[in-house]
């Protein structure tokens, strides 16, 4: 059992204003034994208000006595230590919803006497949508807290009464007298104070506006602090909430990530800072270093960057927002739960404060048995402990706060004079020299063809600005590369195709670490440096060094995938270019991983062929709901991978050869599936925004391009037994089920285990692969000096057809041979079963993984398959020598 006395007795010691109420309210304590058991709840608030019939004079003072409850209610469980944070919040956030919703009902029936009410063109009722701003919208009101509110409506007309007038005034009526209701001062007191200057144009605007005219606010002068604001916005009241959600999403919240909103927000709590300075306000746990406002700042800032991006962010709580930070590793777990402890403990502490008086205050107050109350409130012996913890939680605060805020440029760099100097050529070229640059003069005329470029000297301030801070601090980390002129040849045309996106060139100058990645790996590779220049969306994935030393669970990232999709619904465009963000994401991930030696080249290709699989099972589930008249739920249909997608030896630029099978004997199935598969291979190539996902390749179907797009699997399996030529044989042995129906694919299977199997004429085999490795040779000779590593002889072509020859010729005696594991891995089974020396084996596999990384590395730096002559001279004649011993020439 609650002891009730003992608890109201705690409050009214505390609380000068409860202690008040007491005496002018007595009704006040035996509804408060009634109810102090428990939280309040919505049905507790109306069924309180629907004692006896409001009218526009009942209704303020029966608001007041609602409010001295609620107030009194949540004051003495706070105290009591029987209601936790969210439920204070939460009780005075219902306080104010339920506030508003009457007084907009009952003033609106008023009005509407006179008037009538308010219709569109159509007849239909026009209600006016009251917005909650700031912790109203975000469900964390305070005890005493002022009620931010916007009146909007959402389109134009007329009432339909015997005095007409325009929506315009009647909402203005309306609006002040709700505004009237709710904060007017009597002896009953007052509801909430409201707030109004959040509007349009702030006091100088109209009291209330059209969904037309905010959009056009928003879009002619929304300020950078709006934003911020219409984070918590939230419709309180009224109708058609999704087309105001429409109107507000894309100011709030842009389609990019907006490092920008780093510098605004920063500016905007400097300007707090100087105020609470100039007011000597260091003791308001809200305003002052390390109070409540850095922490939301915190929130919303990575909001403001990233929730365009990721719906999820598009939250309001608080704490629910740094929980999300956390779970997206944007903030590490000791960060978060030092901000929400700090959180909790200042608001717990704010409310205390304001119990005293009622008063909308956020200081620590100066009277010694204020203090002594203040801490007891908190559950500590002496105000000293207590101000020890909370200094402790405002140091804590202030210094994440100042990581996410800090400003890295601030100090000047050594460099300075290199990049915002005249462009003394030869001052230059001396620097660059001194740097360490091997051609100075080059890099001297790529510098100031830079900066006298047309692209540069378009930029506006903001962007030329930041490029002043950047470009030293890059010009040092190329310097400091082992080829620094390569290195600074693609920084810039980097910062050249993103120097008007300013968001991009905000991340490089806010982040230093990201900077210091982007420059590593544009010295390392250059195929790299490309695939970042086409796709600067991925500058993101250098932020957190964690995403790039491991890789997403592939069922994890497979179901995070099928989320984003169908949370975008029907929107075919944008699904198709989260796609391709995602995979580049990926791949960049990867890559980073690759070239810091992290993976082996079996590695790279393994998860590059899963990445593969996942978007193609994707595409095919997207691409069979859109189509107009399914004959199935669920398509008994199947993607075949061949070449390097079937044996799982995806490069970062491979082509997917593809093939679609179906098993279904519905009329519709051929045309059906036909479609489907067209509209796969438009999905995959399209270029989107976003780029490509793959080129596709399909004429390794039966028959090439002169065949069906898809075949039944009797129609395959026929065409292989009939008509196929060794090739397509040698081809089958890399091919693999990649996605689509599961039972088709192990039919496949079982099919393409059939067909090596079968016994095979071993001579006129061995014929017909050497005849076909001559046609090769003929079709790509090397007419350049050096070894090409995938065609000439000892190459990769000649292993991939030996381990294909093997497979076909004895595949009858040893079935093994048929499992898609790879041509290393079938090397070695071939050496283990005594088709060739098992020595010869593992040294030919060893070749193979040379050759492959020799060609993986060729390509990252986009040369061309030619080596020097003796650089795998050891490994091409491991490669010779099994060829002679395989096919005795």
């Amino acid at each position: 059992m609650l002891d009730i006395d003992r608890h109201l007795s705690l409050a009214a010691a505390h609380s000068r204003y409860l202690s008040r109420q007491f005496s002018a309210r007595p009704e006040l304590v035996p509804m408060l034994a009634a109810s102090i058991d428990r939280a309040l709840t919505r049905q507790d608030l109306e069924t309180f208000l629907s004692v006896s019939p409001l009218d526009d004079n009942t209704l303020g003072p029966r608001l007041r006595g609602l409010r001295a409850w609620v107030y009194a209610h949540a004051m003495v469980r706070d105290l009591a230590g029987l209601a936790p944070l969210p439920e204070v919040t939460g009780a005075m956030t219902l306080l104010a919803e339920v506030a508003v919703e009457t007084a907009q009902r009952v003033l609106t029936a008023q009005l509407a006497t006179r008037h009538g009410l308010p219709r569109n063109a159509a007849g239909e009722v026009i209600e006016m949508v009251v917005v909650g701003m700031g912790k109203l919208g975000g469900g964390e009101l305070n005890v005493s807290s002022d009620i931010d509110l916007i009146f909007l409506y959402p389109e134009d007309g007329e009432t339909d009464g015997a005095r007409p007038v325009g929506a315009f005034e009647f909402f203005t009526r309306l609006g002040r007298a709700m505004i009237a209701a709710l904060s007017e001062l009597t002896a009953e007191g007052f509801v909430f104070r409201v707030d109004m200057r959040l509007r349009p144009n702030g006091d100088s605007g109209p009291l209330v506006a059209s969904y037309d005219m905010l959009e056009q606010y928003f879009i002619a002068q929304g300020r950078e602090w709006e934003r911020y604001a219409w984070i918590k916005a939230r419709a309180l009241t009224g109708v058609r909430h999704d087309e105001l959600a429409q109107i507000a999403r894309p100011f709030v919240f842009r389609k990019y990530l907006d490092f920008g909103a780093i510098n605004a927000m920063r500016g905007l709590h400097a300007q707090i800072r100087q105020e609470v300075a100039r007011r000597e306000m260091a003791e308001n746990i809200k305003l002052g270093p390390g109070g409540i406002r850095e922490i939301e700042f915190i929130a919303q800032v990575f909001q403001l960057i990233r929730g365009g991006r990721d719906p999820g962010l598009q939250i309001r709580p608080t704490v629910q927002v740094l929980n999300a930070l956390e779970a997206r590793g944007l903030l590490p777990s000791a960060t978060v739960d030092e901000l929400c402890a700090a959180y909790d403990f200042l608001r717990r502490l704010e409310h205390r404060i304001q119990y005293f008086e009622d008063a909308q205050t956020h200081n620590i107050p100066s009277d010694a048995s204020d203090r002594s109350m203040l801490a007891a409130g908190m559950g500590f012996d002496t105000f000293e402990s207590m101000m020890v913890v909370l200094d402790r939680h405002r140091a804590q605060v202030g210094r994440h706060f100042d990581d996410v805020f800090s400003d890295p440029n601030a100090d000047e760099h050594e460099l300075d004079a290199v990049w915002q100097g005249p462009p003394d050529a030869e001052q230059l070229r001396d620097r660059l020299e001194a740097l360490g640059f091997a051609q100075p003069e080059a890099c001297t005329e790529r510098l100031n063809a830079f900066r006298q470029g047309s692209r540069y000297r378009s930029l506006g301030d903001d962007a030329r600005s930041r490029l002043r801070a950047l470009m030293p601090r890059a010009l040092e980390l190329c310097a400091a590369c082992p080829n620094p002129d390569e290195t600074l040849q693609r920084v810039l045309d980097l910062i050249e195709a993103i120097c008007r996106r300013a968001a991009y060139l905000a991340l490089l100058q806010q982040y230093p670490a990201a900077l210091g990645r982007v420059v590593a790996l544009m010295s390392a590779s250059s195929w790299a440096s490309k695939y970042l220049t086409r796709h600067p969306l991925l500058l993101d994935e250098l932020l957190d060094a964690r995403l790039l030393e491991q890789m997403q669970d592939r069922n994890v990232f497979a179901a995070e995938l099928a989320a984003r999709m169908d949370a975008l619904g029907d929107d075919t465009e944008r699904q198709m270019d989260v796609m391709r963000e995602m995979h580049h994401a990926q791949v960049f991930r990867l890559l980073n991983q690759d070239l810091a030696g992290v993976l082996t080249l079996e590695r790279v290709s393994d998860h590059l062929s899963d990445l593969a699989d996942i978007m193609l099972a994707e595409t095919l589930r997207q691409c069979w709901r859109r189509l107009p008249k399914r004959h199935v739920e669920v398509p008994r249909f199947a993607v075949i991978g061949y070449g390097k997608l079937g044996g799982k030896e995806l490069g970062y630029a491979s082509d997917l050869d593809l093939v679609f099978i179906y098993d279904d004997d519905h009329e519709d199935a051929q045309p059906n599936y036909a479609r489907l598969a067209q509209r796969i291979s438009t999905w995959l190539s399209s270029q989107t925004p976003s780029g490509i996902l793959f080129e596709t390749d399909l004429r390794l179907r039966p028959n090439g391009d002169s065949g069906l797009l898809v075949s039944s699997l009797e129609a395959f399996q026929q065409y292989q037994r009939e008509s196929a030529w060794v090739w397509e044989h040698q081809a089958l042995t890399r091919a693999r089920f990649c996605a689509g129906d599961a039972k088709v694919g192990s039919a496949f299977e079982g099919i393409r285990h059939e067909l090596l199997t079968e016994p095979r004429d071993v001579a006129k085999l061995r014929a017909e692969v050497l005849a076909m490795r001559v046609k090769m040779r003929e079709a790509f000779a090397n007419k350049n000096e050096g070894f090409h590593v995938k065609h000439d002889a000892g190459g990769l072509v000649d292993v991939e057809f030996i381990v294909q020859y093997l497979v076909l010729a004895h595949a009858p005696t040893w079935p093994e041979l048929t499992g898609n594991i790879g041509n290393i891995a079938l090397l070695r089974l071939a050496g283990n079963i005594g088709l060739i020396p098992a020595d010869t084996a593992h040294e030919a596999a060893d070749a193979y993984r040379a050759l492959r990384r020799a060609q993986h590395l060729q390509r990252l730096n986009e040369q061309k398959n030619v080596v020097d002559e003796s650089a795998l001279q050891e490994a091409r004649e491991v490669v010779i020598r099994l060829w002679k011993l395989v096919f005795g020439e």
